[in-house]
């Protein structure tokens, strides 16, 4: 009797342990169909962002050669921008009547790619709460250009997916970000600072960047939504 009843809970204990297994292989490639699909967006906007623009048939300039604008802008963005930065409908980028480029109906005007961490990601033009679920962003100063002499903040979530910034804490002195922008200029950025900030603090946002392009990652500590973790980088 005792022995048809424990032979009873164990087949019960069984079949619940069956069915958990197949719910998280289930949950495990739904979450793998999803990133391979965003990865394959992602990669082909950025494919298509290099030919509208013509990139790949262009000599990379050094920074020196870089148009000379030492003041990157007065105020530092920390309201986001009226609207959401939309320009285009659309689930990839694509060239426009306008010479723009879109990724999922936000202005794209270049990529970012990071070795170190496997982030590459269009970067958008606008900020606002779903251009940041969408991509990576810039966020200051108001109408920045990439690539060009002064310093250019880019914002990006940090998921517990590993998407976007997410591992920008990992990044160390001399580790390489590669920037290419609308007019087919990539160049390279080594990493000379990686630090936390609170939110508030933008003090290092407008900085003298001794006529170099520069660029600053920002994205924010997971657990702690009041600090962000700091990424500076100058162009070789």
């Amino acid at each position: 009797m005792f022995d048809r009843k424990y032979g009873k809970v164990l087949t019960v204990l069984l079949v619940i342990a069956i069915i958990a297994v197949i719910g998280i292989v289930i949950l495990f490639v739904h979450k793998k169909i999803e990133k391979d699909k965003a990865d394959k967006e992602t990669s082909s906007a950025i494919e298509e962002f290099d030919r509208n623009h013509g990139i790949g048939n262009k000599e990379t300039p050094t920074p020196e050669e870089t148009p000379s604008t030492d003041d990157p802008g007065e105020t530092p963005i920390i309201i986001p921008p009226t609207g959401d930065g939309s320009g285009n409908s659309g689930s990839s980028s694509s060239g426009n009547s306008d010479g723009k480029s879109y990724y999922k109906g936000f202005v794209m005007v270049g990529y970012i790619d990071i070795p170190k961490t496997g982030a590459k990601y269009p970067i958008l033009e606008k900020v606002s709460k779903k251009s940041l679920e969408t991509s990576v962003v810039l966020l200051y100063p108001e109408n920045p250009k990439l690539n060009e002499a002064g310093n250019v903040v880019i914002a990006g979530h940090n998921y517990r997916n590993s998407t976007f910034f997410s591992k920008n804490k990992t990044l160390k002195e001399g580790d390489k970000i590669y920037i290419t922008d609308e007019s087919g200029r990539k160049l390279t950025y080594t990493v000379y600072s990686n630090f936390q900030a609170t939110a508030e603090d933008t003090s290092f946002y407008k900085r003298d960047t001794g006529g170099v392009p520069e660029i600053t990652l920002t994205t924010c500590v997971q657990n702690d939504s009041s600090k962000r973790t700091i990424i500076l980088a100058r162009a070789n």
